[in-house]
């Protein structure tokens, strides 16, 4: 039974004496103060990405179902327009092998291109949609003037335009992309810069 004591008496001295050491021991304090600045310019540099993924802290939201696009500047909103979104359309090629669902897709995007006076390469589901064979010569998809002056593209074919028609504006009509006025769409493109966040849903 003493041995038990003495044994616990003797470990428990044995703590004091570490935590005496490391009390009294300047090398231990100053690893100390060293991982605290490390944890600051890690938090520091994380920080620094996380704004660089938001340029200038901009980004836009896009409501589908409401067809409106807004822009915001941290919480600021700074520009609000109508516009129409994806039909939700499905289109089947005549050989049946294929088809088309014209939903714009949701989730979260980056702004990857800018282009003015942009040209429409017309996919394939555009001529088979206007009853039209599918050409073979390249320079026959080419249609000026069919996405506005500016487009503003986040991937996979999908851009932010303008529009021949604007009276449709606010309806779910496109083919997926997202169409603007011609005033909204020059302040948009003004405004923000490659790798602007999006987010739609």
């Amino acid at each position: 039974m003493i041995s038990f004591v003495l044994l616990g008496l003797l470990e428990l001295f044995g703590h004091w004496i570490a935590w005496r050491a490391s009390k009294q021991n300047p090398f231990l304090e100053l690893k100390s103060q060293k991982n605290d600045r490390s944890l600051r310019i890690e938090n520091a540099l994380l920080k620094k990405k996380i704004e660089a993924s938001q340029p200038n802290n901009l980004f836009i939201a896009i409501d589908t179902s409401a067809n409106t696009l807004s822009l915001y500047q941290k919480e600021k909103l700074i520009l609000r327009a109508i516009v129409s979104c994806g039909s939700g359309a499905i289109l089947l090629d005549p050989s049946r092998k294929k088809k088309w669902i014209f939903e714009t897709p949701k989730g979260e995007f980056t702004i990857q291109s800018k282009y003015e006076n942009p040209a429409w390469v017309k996919p394939d589901w555009a001529f088979i949609e206007e009853g039209k064979p599918i050409p073979k010569n390249f320079t026959e998809r080419i249609e000026e003037r069919m996405l506005g002056d500016y487009a503003l593209g986040f991937g996979n074919g999908y851009f932010i335009h303008g529009t021949l028609y604007t009276r449709l504006l606010g309806k779910n009509v496109t083919h997926g992309c997202i169409r603007m006025g011609d005033q909204e769409l020059k302040k948009l493109y003004d405004l923000v810069p490659l790798g602007t966040k999006i987010l739609i849903f």
